[in-house]
């Protein structure tokens, strides 16, 4: 997935001393939990770089993470061979133009409620929530109740 409009609102805040604030909606990351939990992989591919995302990543456990991408399709690509996938295992979460090309070779496209329309347009499936709001929880729910193992996920909390 993609970070900024996705993980978060779109929102980049900094601080008087120039350090950068970003704001993650806890339901996301107990969907990753549950993601996580029945066994999955989770991964980010974003252009930025920061602190904020390496501390929110390491709390949430995911384990691949790429900042600084300048050409997230490749990303994506050599990813899927490292965890010896193939792409159309893949889903990929995004908002954004610098999104299209790993979304269009995904195997399935998602995008949040409130992304640009040419990324909607690409999109097997769009979150009716916005990013930054619980629009991966939601397409966590939507992949595992396809895949009729949301059950098995909520065994995670008793």
């Amino acid at each position: 997935m993609d970070v900024d409009g996705v993980l978060t609102d779109g929102s980049i805040m900094l601080d008087n001393h120039g350090n950068e604030i970003k704001r993650f909606h806890v339901r996301d990351g107990a969907g990753l939990r549950l993601w996580q939990h029945v066994g999955y992989a989770t991964a980010i591919i974003t252009g930025r770089r920061g602190m904020a995302l390496r501390h929110r990543v390491n709390e949430l456990g995911i384990d691949h993470v790429i900042q600084g991408s300048t050409n997230k399709a490749q990303d994506l690509e050599d990813l899927a061979e490292d965890l010896d996938l193939d792409l159309s295992e893949i889903a990929m979460i995004g908002d954004d133009l610098p999104d299209l090309g790993v979304m269009k070779c995904s195997g399935y496209p998602v995008a949040v409620a409130d992304a640009a329309a040419e990324v909607r347009a690409v999109a097997d499936y769009v979150t009716t929530a916005p990013g930054g709001r619980g629009a991966v929880r939601e397409t966590i729910e939507h992949l595992l109740k396809a895949r009729d193992e949301w059950k098995v996920a909520l065994r995670m909390y008793g």
